[in-house]
């Protein structure tokens, strides 16, 4: 399927800058251009690849002026990043392969009904007391337990395990090998051994959650673990017992959430960040790779490190630890001429 410059400006608001007849079938990073690819630039630090690429149409900020020619058409945008994804959503939706029916073997608890268009892939287990929404997609080998709720449209991929009584909100993605609702990490020493403490709570997923592959967010001990409406959730993620999660707050791979802790909402926590437990989190607050959280923060911070600190905080801590070889040779230096002075003296 193949768009014109033109055409894609009218969808997106934009104005074109060169050719409006050149046409894209596909997208490119820019700095693996080809013809018929469209491109975007939104990091000021790949610009030099827009006078080289070979795509045949990039999308730039309004305000973009180029220093040399430009070979390729642009289309002047207020955000090309949320604007390739608006574009990419619009691709996927008229190319992705569309399910439909119960596919064959499959298991669907007796009393279960589910909506004419539904997709339930070979494999999959329905049990129980499960209330399934409209548009709802369940891939092959899907475990649904009993008494789970799914929202309408939310799509279940290969794989994904939600144990029983868990609540799953309106258009949420769980990509695959996900497992919500597994018993919470809870053990009472007792003798000099651990008894296992019954995690009767359940996960609760609002509307518009994306949870990625492998992720696992565990059950409460009672009451729920909550995940808040458009929470982003990358791969590799442990989520435990009654921790919650604030709306649109984005995580990437490998974050740990020790169990009751709360975190706010619109927070950005980057790869391998990890949470102490029974500790709360603002707002607002960005928090860098491999930093860990010991104790209760405010919001609207940026924090670095182990234990975190304010960014800038951490900056120049950085410089003092590289200057460090340094100021050990200054300092036997002088020592070396105090004992000399000491014993001229």
């Amino acid at each position: 399927m193949q768009f014109s410059a033109n055409q894609i400006a009218q969808l997106t608001g934009g104005t074109v800058v060169g050719d409006g007849e050149v046409t894209v079938s596909t997208v490119a990073k820019i700095e693996e251009g080809h013809p018929g690819a469209i491109s975007f630039l939104a990091n000021p630090k790949y610009t030099h690849f827009i006078y080289d690429t070979a795509s045949s149409i990039v999308l730039v900020r309004n305000d973009f002026e180029p220093e040399r020619p430009v070979a390729a058409t642009l289309i002047k945008v207020a955000d090309p990043y949320a604007t390739v994804a608006s574009l990419l959503q619009m691709v996927a939706s008229m190319t992705e392969p569309q399910y439909s029916g119960i596919e064959s073997p499959s298991y669907i608890a007796e009393g279960v009904e589910l909506p004419d268009d539904v997709y339930v892939g070979a494999f999959a287990y329905i049990g129980r007391g499960a209330i399934i929404g409209r548009g709802v997609k369940i891939f092959p080998q899907a475990y649904i337990g009993d008494n789970v709720v799914i929202g309408d449209n939310t799509v279940i991929k290969p794989g994904v395990k939600i144990y029983h009584n868990c609540r799953i909100g309106k258009r949420c993605i769980i990509h695959g090998g996900a497992v919500i609702g597994a018993d919470g990490f809870g053990f009472a020493p007792v003798n000099n051994e651990y008894s296992k403490i019954p995690q009767i709570g359940n996960v609760e997923l609002a509307d518009d959650v994306e949870i990625g592959a492998n992720t696992c967010i565990d059950r409460a001990t009672m009451g729920s673990t909550r995940i808040s409406r458009g929470v982003k959730l990358d791969n590799l993620i442990q989520v435990a017992h009654n921790v919650e999660i604030g709306e649109n707050t984005v995580m990437a791979a490998q974050v740990g959430i020790a169990g009751s802790t709360k975190i706010g909402a619109r927070c950005m926590v980057a790869g391998q960040v990890g949470f102490a437990g029974h500790i709360t989190v603002g707002n607002d607050n960005q928090i860098g790779a491999q930093s860990g959280v010991p104790n209760s923060v405010g919001s609207g911070k940026r924090l670095m490190g182990y234990p975190v600190v304010e960014a800038r905080d951490f900056a120049r801590n950085l410089v003092y630890l590289k200057n460090i070889p340094a100021m050990q040779k200054r300092i036997s230096a002088l020592e070396k001429e105090l004992r000399h002075d000491s014993q001229q003296g």
